[in-house]
């Protein structure tokens, strides 16, 4: 067959097509969706049926980055603020210190039993240092899973947070491989200088890009998704530029966009959800496509003492000794450990090694590739199981509703008042994304001089106004009133 761009259409919407499908139906088997996308991948290489040739790890880097985006700004947007806040101390501390006691102990493991230098042992322990964000938050957010307490808010905030540590470590590791004269001291100042660029421009930027996006008036509400898009990679791009870590900056970004009232949020967040699977499929099938089987086999026997070294031991001596100051209980810290989950941002992070010519960077990627299969097949079919023996687990029912799900079952409110806008009223003149209007409740219609209208954020309240609101309970209701006629704090409808 003959490489045009139609078939590399047809090739590549085959592949993902065959994804979608086998998706569909993995966790019927226990198998995670992703890694049934990496094998799909596998498949269709140069060495799997397919027979594809890829071998291009700077495109595949390439898609890697712009498929992390995607994610962590997805994961970052249905984070909701008020569950996180309970845990925020323990979500940063396992995403700071505990990826870097997990890198240091794997690469003290990685050096003791192999020939590498201490540098590249510590690059190797880097790269695989952080819990995968697709893979976690896929697994947990599929409906088989709920846990207790705060677990599952731990782990996402975990997930979400950590990859800009272990991408630091593995920056800074290569470093110093490639450039032997240059001592650890040296790359200090670099780790301090991406954190906390990375912190202030996921703020500066959320801020503004909240201001840009309920202050443009577009005519197209479909226009609303592409903005933020093209804010997101802003954000990104932007934050490198300066020197500042752009993966924490997109994550901070996203979830102080998630907490705000935006217009046309609904659309935005529902798209942002489908362009997140859609970047996990494309990441992992290229990733699989990049890879050669062949090639892991001579690996498979060092690969699995590393990968059963970071599961047993390095994950959890980092787990433990990041939480000791925290008050969880004992089987609480051995879900946390339990669910270390390596995916594909540890092999996109193995890239880097390739694209920089070390000695030993092809030994490394086929380990990582092969750490991260085994993580995924054994953690990513077991959390539900464990879950289940160390009584972390809750009933169905209870699980906790995420933005999202709350977008897709389109949940129905249980009380319905109207509200009459009196032309003294706060609101009039306002658009109701710039009233602090309760979450708990919404705005279902507007009758206007005999008219019924479909309200959206940037639709202004007019005096004379009837609103329909939904809401949960009659507190709700209170708060409507106050937030529509403030500074006046009675109502009557």
């Amino acid at each position: 067959m003959s490489i045009t761009i139609e078939n590399i259409l047809l090739i590549g919407s085959l592949l993902l097509f065959l994804s979608v499908i086998a998706g569909k139906s993995s966790y019927k088997f226990g198998v995670p969706t992703l890694l049934l996308f990496l094998g799909i991948g596998m498949l269709a290489g140069a060495d799997g049926i397919g027979g594809i040739y890829f071998d291009n790890p700077q495109i595949a880097q390439f898609i890697g980055i712009v498929s992390l985006n995607f994610i962590l700004f997805s994961g970052g947007l249905d984070t909701n603020w008020d569950t996180v806040k309970p845990i925020v101390k323990e979500g940063l501390v396992l995403s700071t210190l505990g990826v870097l006691l997990t890198a240091v102990t794997l690469g003290t493991f990685v050096w003791f039993l192999t020939d590498f230098t201490i540098y590249e042992s510590m690059l190797l322990g880097s790269i695989v240092s952080s819990t995968d964000a697709a893979a976690v938050f896929s697994i947990l957010r599929s409906k088989s899973l709920a846990l207790k307490k705060n677990i599952r808010p731990t782990l996402e905030l975990e997930s979400g947070s950590n990859d800009p540590m272990a991408y630091v470590l593995t920056i800074a590791f290569l470093t110093l491989v490639v450039n032997q004269d240059k001592s650890f001291i040296s790359i200090i100042p670099m780790f301090f200088q991406q954190m906390i660029v990375g912190t202030i421009a996921g703020l500066g930027f959320g801020k503004l890009s909240k201001l840009i996006i309920n202050r443009i008036q577009l005519n197209f509400e479909g226009l609303y998704p592409v903005l933020v898009i093209s804010l997101m990679f802003i954000t990104f791009s932007a934050t490198d530029f300066m020197g500042g870590n752009g993966f924490l900056a997109i994550y901070i970004c996203a979830v102080y966009l998630g907490n705000q009232d935006l217009i046309h949020k609904k659309t935005i967040l529902k798209m942002f959800d489908g362009l997140a699977w859609l970047m996990q499929i494309v990441l992992f099938l290229t990733l699989g496509l990049l890879v050669f089987p062949s090639q892991i086999i001579p690996y498979m026997g060092i690969g699995l003492l590393i990968s059963l070294f970071l599961i047993l031991i390095a994950r959890p001596v980092a787990v433990f000794l990041s939480l000791m100051f925290f008050k969880m209980k004992l089987r609480r810290r051995f879900y946390i450990s339990w669910v270390g989950l390596r995916g594909a941002v540890p092999i996109v992070f193995a890239t880097y090694p390739l694209l920089a010519g070390i000695d030993k960077a092809n030994m490394i990627f086929n380990i990582v590739f092969f750490i991260s299969v085994t993580s995924v097949l054994i953690q990513g079919t077991t959390l539900s199981i464990v879950a289940k023996w160390l009584r972390v687990a809750m009933p169905e029912e209870k699980k906790r509703i995420t933005e999202i799900d709350k977008l897709n079952l389109n949940l129905p409110k249980s009380l319905l008042q109207e509200f009459a806008v009196l032309p003294g009223y706060f609101a009039v003149n306002k658009r109701i994304v710039d009233l602090d209007f309760p979450s708990s409740a919404f705005i279902a219609m507007i009758k206007r001089n005999g008219e019924f209208i479909r309200p959206g954020g940037s639709t202004e309240i007019e005096a004379e106004d009837v609103l329909m609101v939904l809401a949960d309970n009659q507190e709700d209701f209170v708060k409507v009133a106050d937030c529509l006629s403030n500074p006046i704090h009675t109502i009557t409808s």
